[in-house]
């Protein structure tokens, strides 16, 4: 079948740009599916590569934690050590110069704490104690006393066993070491807190450590310095049991670049690290590229011909930086190989698939829509005799070709009562939309704010968050009980129950609503700008409106119009009168009762009408134990008092409104009705008055 394109304006066929539709459908199945085939590898390639990037990224946040978890261990556990024992010599528990008791103490702080090796003791005259680890199976206990054996170090010795230790040997070194000439414990004699110091020299010779250092006061007197030492051999053997991938390797750098620690599962207080520095030059250049700055990091570089991703990371020790190094091959190597499979297989796939497609395109659709399109042909001469339904195997060709025929069955039917050409003309126009409703019996909510004009003069350009906040609320809570929202008006909230959708219940879901969005408004916390929580008048209203799309042929609105909407808005505004927050008419109350509690506030005549209302307080629904308790209480007292002031009784309403301000001091309405009934007491009976207020505002 040929397509012929044609101009609107001249009417003139044009036959310039034909196609035949089993040669464009072949066409854009093929190009379909060569398209997805080349996103599909596209995609895949993206996400596998993302997916192993991710991999390494993880394999990088688990090192990261497991290092920064071991370091804070480090830390916590040296600030635990110093407490402890600060603590006991603050207590007087133990004096700094008794050994036995202090030998003890150091002991049991250096098996308690996998991490320490060394808890040390200077004195300001320059005598030094110290427990030292000695790899995981002895301690060494050193003094160095400037009166017995001056100028040598006394060593004992321990074997650890499961549960103690054990006296190994004694021996005596001769040693130039002075504590008060080391720069820790000079500025911790100083200080107020201990401190983290770079400790290198010990009395053993040069150990690379960090020391937790701090004065020890006893009856505010200095006494020395204590020092928890941890030596960067023990982080040497930590990074040593991690595994960076396959071939990848971490260090640990201090704040001026240093190396602190790099893997060496030997290392221990006994064997000086030596770890693997093949993969360190990498780290460097990745300080250097990070330049001073101390947040996360990552780069790659490239080393002997392979390329490595490093990645810098803050430790929970100042200045501390991890660098861990991994080969980018182990994680994209095999993928790249396997996506390369993938991608070859799926193009040629891809291939074989679009034209078997083309084939089956052609039988399936081509062919039938090719049928299809002549009955439409008929459909559109009018030629209803002569359409016929095709079946295919083609579920939306087959449904089609049925709709066609039963429109034309439907057409041909309607022909009988009209003539052929009228059936056409209005095929080819459609249906017009036109304004047009009915009335209904709905209910009708209005919301706003109260002291709004003021608050928007204080408030300006300011007031867009406040009111924005206000009114998806008031719109959720509407919403969610099954109404429609007609219009925003300023800060008012225009919405309507009982249409489109009937509801039988529609003046109940208003009420409910109507307390939904009192209590949202009460606990969102909103505050106006002088602090005051946001309080906001609803009325309510319930009888036959007009509803329906009202306008002009130019724009249309679906809304609601009629008396008893004006009334619902003038009940909103008589809140300000009577100092209510939940107005509602005397329809709505009744269509409602049984579901809700109320009160009988006044009979009012509202602006623009004479008649009275009467009008009511929703105070909340029935199914609420406290709400429904008042109404045997105060509620019942107002509508005593109510009854007899309408009966001319001032004496006793006045009662009855007084036992109400004594249950609830500062009700308006009961004041309001008690200070009416004081009035009218005085000023004496008048046989035209009638209990109606008229109120002389919107």
């Amino acid at each position: 079948m040929i397509a012929h394109f044609r101009t609107n304006a001249s009417g003139r066929s044009l036959q310039g740009l034909t196609v035949s539709i089993r040669l464009a459908v072949s066409a854009l199945v093929l190009t379909a599916i060569l398209l997805t085939a080349a996103l599909s590898s596209l995609l895949w390639w993206r996400t596998a590569e993302a997916t192993s990037r991710k991999l390494a990224s993880t394999i990088n946040e688990q090192i990261v934690a497991a290092v920064r978890k071991e370091v804070a261990a480090i830390v916590d556990e040296a600030r635990a050590a110093h407490t402890a024992i600060r603590t006991l010599f603050l207590q007087n528990v133990l004096d700094t110069r008794e050994a036995d008791k202090r030998e003890f103490v150091f002991l049991s702080q250096l098996q308690s704490q996998a991490t320490i090796s060394w808890v040390a003791f200077g004195w300001p005259d320059g005598a030094f104690f110290a427990a030292h680890k000695l790899g995981d199976r002895r301690l060494e206990m050193m003094e160095i006393s400037l009166t017995d054996h001056a100028g040598e170090r006394r060593i004992d010795e321990y074997d650890v066993v499961p549960g103690d230790i054990e006296f190994a040997s004694r021996r005596f070194e001769p040693t130039d070491f002075r504590v008060a000439d080391r720069e820790w414990f000079k500025a911790g004699i100083k200080a107020d807190d201990p401190e983290w110091f770079k400790v290198t020299d010990h009395p053993i010779g040069e150990r690379p450590s960090i020391a937790f250092a701090g004065p020890i006061d006893v009856y505010q007197e200095r006494q020395g310095v204590l020092a928890i030492i941890i030596e960067y051999a023990r982080l040497s053997r930590f990074l040593a049991q991690l595994e960076v991938g396959r071939t990848g390797t971490a260090y640990i750098f201090d704040g001026n670049g240093g190396l602190v620690a790099a893997p060496d599962k030997e290392a221990d207080e006994l064997h000086p690290p030596q770890g693997d520095r093949k993969l360190l030059p990498l780290a460097q250049m990745a300080l250097a590229q990070a330049n001073t700055g101390h947040d996360a990091w990552r780069g790659s570089f490239s080393l002997g011909g392979a390329a490595y991703e490093v990645a810098l990371t803050p430790l929970p020790f100042p200045g501390w930086r991890l660098a861990t190094v991994i080969p980018e091959a182990e994680f994209l190597g095999p993928v790249e190989t396997t996506l390369r499979r993938l991608i070859l297989g799926l193009a040629v796939g891809a291939l074989l698939a679009a034209l078997a497609s083309a084939l089956l395109a052609r039988k399936l659709i081509a062919a039938p829509l090719s049928r299809v399109v002549g009955e439409i042909r008929h459909v559109e001469t009018f030629a209803l005799e002569q359409v016929r339904r095709h079946p295919s195997r083609v579920k939306e060709i087959a449904s089609l070709s049925g709709a066609i025929a039963e429109m034309a069955a439907g057409l041909s039917a309607f022909r009988k009562f009209m003539p052929a050409d009228l059936v056409r003309a209005l095929l080819r126009q459609g249906v017009e939309a036109k304004p047009g409703g009915a009335i209904q019996e709905l209910s009708v909510m209005f919301v706003d704010i109260a002291g709004f004009t003021g608050l928007s003069e204080r408030m300006g350009d300011r007031l867009v968050p406040l009111l924005s906040r206000y009114l998806d609320l008031a719109s959720e809570v509407v919403v969610a009980n099954g109404g429609t929202i007609d219009k925003f008006i300023g800060d008012a909230v225009m919405a309507f129950w009982g249409a489109p959708q009937p509801q039988a219940d529609h003046a109940e879901r208003c009420c409910r609503a109507a307390l939904a969005i009192q209590r949202v408004i009460d606990e969102s916390g909103l505050v106006d700008d002088l602090g005051q929580p946001l309080r906001i008048r609803i009325g309510v209203n319930s009888g036959h409106m007009l509803v329906g799309n009202i306008g002009s042929e130019l724009r249309l609105n679906y809304t609601v119009i009629g008396d008893a909407v004006n009334v619902a808005s003038r009940l909103e505004g008589a809140n300000k009168s009577y100092g209510t927050q939940i107005l509602i008419g005397e329809a709505t109350e009744r269509l409602a009762r049984g579901a809700i509690v109320t009160r009988e506030i006044d009979s009012i005549a509202v602006y623009g009408r004479e008649e009275g209302v009467a009008v009511h307080e929703l105070i909340g629904l029935a199914d609420q134990v406290d709400v429904a308790q008042e109404v045997s209480g105060w509620i019942a007292s107002y509508e005593r008092g109510l009854a007899k002031y309408r009966a001319r009784d001032f004496e006793g309403a006045i009662a009855e409104f007084d036992a109400v301000l004594d249950a609830r001091p500062g009700d308006r309405p009961a004041g309001i009705i008690r200070e009416r009934c004081r009035q009218l007491r005085h000023a004496g009976s008048d046989p035209t008055w009638r209990p109606v207020v008229a109120l002389d505002t919107k």
